[in-house]
């Protein structure tokens, strides 16, 4: 499991690749969270090399979302999600919670 984080002017970019499972999601929410303790709440998460995402997952992103939003702090915007992840994400409902973007430098522009 690879994560990486680019930190620009106006977010920071965070790319997963592999799978975001029970035993991996942990270490990407530290990762979200290494970001937020920064109090850089504008985020990217570039989804385009994840394969699978399971409930815990959608967790980590839920809670990273929820902290972003407090106080009208920022967001955390999905880019280059796979089509079978964001029609998982839309069978749960949660796909009204998160902009996505097609791009890295679309969801960027838009922070």
């Amino acid at each position: 499991m690879t994560i990486t984080i680019k930190e620009y002017k106006r977010c920071s970019v965070i790319k997963k690749v592999g799978r975001i499972d029970s035993f991996t999601s942990e270490k990407l929410l530290k990762a979200f969270e290494s970001i937020t303790e920064k109090d850089i709440y504008k985020i990217v998460f570039d989804m385009e090399e994840v394969d699978f995402i399971s409930s815990r997952g959608f967790w980590v992103l839920i809670e990273t979302q929820k902290n972003c939003k407090r106080y009208n702090r920022g967001e955390l915007i999905l880019a280059n999600m796979p089509e079978k992840i964001r029609g998982s994400l839309d069978l749960v409902g949660l796909s009204q919670y998160f902009e996505m973007t097609d791009d890295v430098l679309s969801a960027v522009g838009s922070l």
